[in-house]
């Protein structure tokens, strides 16, 4: 798939679609894998519409031990930890991964009796001084660790925490290296969203789903390049509309769900029928067309069928692929409380559970085998999924 013509200086938005000669390539394999009724439908049982020929999963493995169960130790005592936290925009209630920071955080107190946390908030379009404010804030008020939430941080991160050399920092989504107070919280989100891909591809009735980005950077780049990988490993043949909000650098892309609902309303209007975001609170937006258009939703970072600030969405939201920022941060709080970050992982991915998908609602019981065959691939190393689209 090739990115089709945009006004890059003057339209917000980026529209990736498959072109005549992808199409060309494909046509060859039609005859084996092109659209035929599908045997399963939403809730498993017979299709109505069109669906995808499938490829079949791969065969099944062995069941491993998670990491959870291979490294589980007595929980610390973090009642001497105050945790400065500064969001990303969008703050609490984004549904998205700020809100699963704070989930890490509540397991903190509730678990291993984490003593205090402040709440720092951003502002949309703010300048760098504005999050070199914010860390250096929470610094000289003695929170330790201090975790800045995104990417938009590396540079006030990379500045700040030189500054206070006894202040532990981490930074979510950046991988930050030599700084020796500094540890990234990373993820294979590539993997995570190639699970969600092979559920779209089954659950599509047009064989035709959709991928809605909020800005289009590197990280959000790896959403789209799982995504993509899965829905055509599961059908090769299928159509995919691919779309952001706002180019890189304008991060407002994150936080308009009118944007959000008028990009998804494009590509259901296109016949996508199962639309992913990773669009931060413009997935909101999402929701409500794909809610407004009777068709299938698959959320991002949080289990977002039990968000509540998209409650009313929920009967349309099948899965969700699941970022651990919760277990990351909750991890890392458990790190620092032990003063023992030696054996911290360097990346959240399928083999330590840090990516993953949501079975809430009872829409895709009938897809966990096969979601989980793929699963078990890609933790063996017998897939490998790219992070660039």
């Amino acid at each position: 798939m090739l990115r089709t013509p945009t006004g890059r200086s003057g339209a917000a938005t980026t529209r990736r679609r498959r072109t005549a000669a992808l199409a060309a390539l494909l046509a060859g394999a039609l005859a084996l894998t092109g659209c035929a009724k599908d045997a399963g439908g939403r809730d498993g049982g017979s299709a109505s519409g069109q669906g995808c020929r499938l490829a079949p999963p791969p065969a099944a493995a062995p069941a491993t031990t998670t990491s959870s169960e291979r490294t589980r130790q007595p929980l610390p005592d973090a009642s001497q930890l105050r945790v400065g936290l500064a969001f990303d925009i969008g703050g609490r209630g984004d549904a998205s991964f700020n809100d699963a920071s704070v989930a890490g955080l509540d397991r903190a107190k509730a678990e291993m009796g984490l003593a205090e946390v402040k709440e720092l908030d951003a502002g949309a379009g703010e300048s760098e001084d504005a999050k070199l404010t914010r860390l250096q804030q929470l610094a000289r008020e003695g929170y330790d660790p201090v975790i800045a939430v995104g990417y938009a941080y590396a540079g006030a991160v990379r500045t700040v925490a030189p500054q206070f050399p006894d202040t532990r920092f981490a930074i979510v989504d950046e991988n930050v290296q030599g700084i020796p107070n500094v540890t990234p919280l990373v993820f294979a989100e590539e993997q995570g969203s190639f699970l969600v891909g092979v559920i779209a591809a089954h659950r599509s009735q047009n064989c035709h789903v959709g991928f809605v980005g909020g800005v289009e950077t590197p990280l959000i780049g790896k959403f789209e390049a799982g995504f993509v990988q899965g829905a055509r490993a599961a059908a090769p043949d299928i159509e995919i509309e691919r779309d952001y909000l706002t180019p890189a650098g304008d991060y407002s892309g994150f936080q308009d769900p009118n944007k959000g609902a008028e990009i998804a309303q494009g590509q259901l209007d296109a016949g996508a029928d199962v639309l992913y975001h990773a669009a931060g609170a413009s997935g909101k937006g999402v929701f409500s067309a794909v809610h407004s258009a009777e068709a299938q939703a698959i959320g991002v970072d949080s289990d977002q069928y039990h968000q509540p600030t998209v409650a009313q969405f929920k009967d349309v939201i099948i899965s969700s692929m699941l970022k651990r920022v919760d277990l990351a941060v909750f991890d890392y709080v458990a790190a620092v409380a032990r003063n023992d970050l030696s054996t911290f992982p360097t990346k959240f991915d399928l083999s330590i559970d840090g990516v993953g998908y949501s079975t809430s609602g009872g829409m895709i019981d009938d897809l966990v085998p096969t979601a989980d065959a793929y699963k078990a691939a890609i933790a063996r190393g017998e897939i490998q999924v790219s992070d660039t689209p």
